[in-house]
């Protein structure tokens, strides 16, 4: 992903809030999120919130999309470091979503996997941005099967990923979260990877 390059100052400014807000919904999930928090982090002061956004929620599903976006360029980035190495793009994808550091990594990670749990208590424009992230997972996973696989194990494939990073950062960074994101590849590689 090529970073956006603000063309004036107000631009620059919501670019900011939109990093800060990107990360702090990953982090805090969507109720952890304040206004005022997120502008003390982004360097601006809470009262011009409602100059870039007309309510927490339009904050909320923009933030979604640009997590997204950070989290593709990331995943799309070691996928194509690994490609290069000799991996399957299967393999790549799979390696690349479930490292052993996406535990600790909420913050800059799958917004897919920080946030599916609450995504269903939010308003209307917040799932749907939701939606579009999950769409385009499954579109990337759906890409990378190997010849032969049903297009149908992309669902399969996508919900495993997704599941095995929460229950990973569910257990913690230990032994028993590393256990999960290892068996998860093994079983996915054994099943999808040709």
């Amino acid at each position: 992903m090529r970073p956006h390059v603000p063309v004036n100052r107000k631009e620059a400014s919501r670019e900011r809030i939109l990093e800060a807000a990107a990360r702090a919904v990953r982090r805090s999930g969507f109720h952890g999120v304040g206004v005022a928090d997120v502008m003390n982090e982004a360097g601006l002061t809470h009262g011009g919130f409602y100059a870039h956004f007309r309510s927490k929620d339009a904050l909320l599903s923009a933030a979604l999309g640009r997590a997204g976006r950070e989290a593709s360029a990331a995943l799309e980035a070691s996928m194509k470091r690994l490609t290069a190495a000799g991996l399957s793009p299967f393999r790549a994808l799979v390696e690349s979503y479930l490292y052993e550091g996406e535990i600790a990594n909420r913050e800059k990670g799958c917004p897919v996997a920080a946030l599916c749990s609450e995504v269903t208590t939010q308003p209307a424009e917040i799932t749907e941005s939701f939606r579009q992230l999950v769409v385009n997972l499954h579109r990337l996973v759906g890409s990378t099967l190997p010849a032969g696989q049903a297009r149908e194990a992309a669902w399969a494939v996508t919900s495993t990923l997704v599941g095995a990073v929460q229950l990973a950062r569910a257990l913690g960074g230990g032994q028993a979260g590393q256990a999960v994101l290892a068996e998860a590849k093994r079983e996915l590689l054994a099943r999808y990877g040709g």
